[in-house]
C-alpha cells in the first residue's frame, strides 16, 4: 500500500470514492475543450463600441446647420426644420459608419483600437448601418417636400462618394465642404418649403390675398360666381373670408419672397471652415504638417472677420436688420468660434504631432457650433443662435468620453 500512497501524493491530492471532480477555473469550448470560450461583450460595451463608431460626440454639430439655414431664409424653425435636422443626423451618422467600414484596413495599422479592427463591430454590421441610416435620412427629407428630398439626395451621394472614392484624393476636402454646404441648404429648403405651403394655406380661397407677416388682409377681391338658377336672374356666392396670415416669430420680421438661395452665403462660409478642418485631418494619424494648421488658422481668422460684415444675400430682399441682441451676440459668437478653432490650430502649427493635430481637428469640429450660432445671429435670429450655443456644453462633455475624430 505504501507505493500506492506515494504515487498518489506525487500525482496529486487523493480523491474520495464517489466524489465529483472539481471544475477547472475556466471553461473550455470547441472540439473536446481545446480552446478557451470567448467572453461575450456586455450590452454596455456594445453600446460604447457603436458610440465610438458613430462618433456621437460630433452629433451636436449637426442641428445648427438646419437652424442657420432657417434663419438665412427669414423663417422661424418649424416642422420642415425638424425634419431637416432628423435627416441631417441620419445622413451624418451614415457617413461615420461608412467611413470606418471603408478605412478598416488602414485603421488596422494606424488605429487598431477602432471598433472594426478591434473586432468589437463586424464590418458587415457597419455597412448595413450606413445603408439603413441613409434610407432613413432620405425618408425624413422626403416628408419635407420634393425640393428637400433633392438636396438630401445630393448630400447622400456626396457622403458616399467621399467615403468610398474621394477621401484620399485631392478632391476629399472639397467633397466634405460640399456636404456641409448642402446640409445647411437642406435646412433652408425644408423650412422655406414648409413656409410656402403655409403661405398657400393662409391665402384663403379663390380671390383672397394676404400679405405675409403683416397680419392684415390687403384685399378681398372676391370673384362673384353666377349660379345658374331660373330664368331672369341668379344668385351670387358670398365672398370668401380671408384666413389669418402667417405670424413671424417674436422679434423677427418675415420677409416674403426669400428663397433657399438666400442661404447660400452662410452655407459657403460653413463649407469653407469644413474644407480647412478636413485638410488638417488628413495629417492627424502621422502628423508632421505645419502648413495645413497654419492655413486653417488664417482661414478661421478670415471667417470670423466675414461674420462681422453683414451683406445682402441673393435670392430675395436684404436680410432684416439685426436687433440689439443680435448686435451684442454676434461678436461674442464670432469670438467663441475663433477661440475654439484657433487655439488648437496654433498649437498644432507649432508642434505638428499626431496628438496635437487630432486635438486641432476636434476643436475644428466643435467650432462649427459657434459658427452656426453666429450665422443665425447675423441673419437676425439671436434666439436661434443662443439655442445652438446651448449644445456646446453637451458636445464638450461627451467628447471627453467619445472622441469626435
Amino acid at each position: 500500500m505504501r507505493p500506492l500512497r506515494l504515487l498518489a501524493a506525487v500525482a496529486g491530492a487523493p480523491r474520495l470514492l464517489g466524489a465529483r471532480p472539481t471544475a477547472p477555473p475556466y471553461s473550455l469550448s470547441g472540439a473536446r475543450g481545446t480552446a478557451p470560450a470567448p467572453d461575450r461583450p456586455s450590452t454596455r460595451e456594445r453600446l460604447r463600441a457603436w458610440a465610438e463608431l458613430l462618433r456621437v460626440s460630433a452629433l451636436f454639430t449637426v442641428p445648427g446647420d438646419a437652424l442657420a439655414g432657417a434663419a438665412a431664409v427669414g423663417r422661424h424653425p418649424d416642422r420642415g426644420t425638424a425634419l431637416a435636422v432628423g435627416a441631417s443626423l441620419c445622413l451624418y451618422e451614415a457617413g461615420m459608419a461608412l467611413n470606418d467600414w471603408a478605412d478598416r484596413e488602414e485603421d488596422a495599422v494606424d488605429r487598431p483600437h477602432r471598433p472594426i479592427p478591434s473586432g468589437r463591430i463586424a464590418p458587415g454590421a457597419a455597412l448595413a448601418a450606413a445603408g439603413v441610416l441613409t434610407a432613413a435620412g432620405l425618408a425624413l427629407a422626403g416628408r419635407a417636400g420634393r425640393p428637400a428630398l433633392a438636396v438630401a439626395s445630393g448630400l447622400a451621394a456626396t457622403v458616399w462618394a467621399y467615403d468610398l472614392r474621394l477621401k484620399h484624393t485631392r478632391l476629399g476636402p472639397a467633397a466634405m465642404a460640399s456636404a456641409r454646404t448642402l446640409d445647411l441648404l437642406l435646412g433652408a429648403t425644408a423650412t422655406a418649403g414648409a413656409g410656402a405651403t403655409a403661405t398657400r394655406g393662409t391665402t384663403g380661397t379663390r380671390g383672397t390675398t394676404a400679405t405675409v407677416g403683416t397680419g392684415k388682409a390687403v384685399g378681398t377681391a372676391a370673384t362673384v360666381a353666377t349660379m345658374s338658377g331660373g330664368a331672369g336672374g341668379g344668385a351670387t356666392a358670398p365672398a370668401a373670408r380671408p384666413r389669418p396670415a402667417i405670424r413671424p416669430a417674436p422679434g423677427r420680421t418675415l420677409t416674403p419672397g426669400r428663397t433657399p438661395a438666400a442661404a447660400l452665403p452662410a452655407a459657403l462660409l460653413l463649407g469653407a471652415h469644413t474644407y480647412a478642418v478636413t485638410a488638417v485631418s488628413r495629417h492627424e494619424a502621422q502628423g508632421g504638417s505645419t502648413a495645413a494648421p497654419l492655413a486653417a488658422l488664417a482661414g478661421a481668422a478670415g471667417l470670423a472677420a466675414a461674420l462681422l460684415r453683414g451683406r445682402a444675400a441673393p435670392g430675395g430682399p436684404p436680410p432684416s436688420p439685426p436687433t440689439a441682441a443680435g448686435r451684442l451676440l454676434l461678436p461674442a459668437f464670432a469670438a467663441a468660434y475663433l477661440r475654439t478653432s484657433g487655439v488648437p490650430l496654433l498649437h498644432a502649427s507649432l508642434n505638428p504631432s499626431p496628438p496635437l493635430t487630432q486635438r486641432a481637428v476636434g476643436g475644428g469640429i466643435r467650432a462649427m457650433i459657434p459658427l452656426q450660432a453666429a450665422l443665425a445671429a447675423r441673419a437676425g435670429a439671436p434666439v436661434g443662435g443662443l439655442a445652438v450655443m446651448g449644445l456646446v456644453p453637451l458636445a464638450r462633455a461627451l467628447s471627453r468620453k467619445v472622441s469626435p475624430t
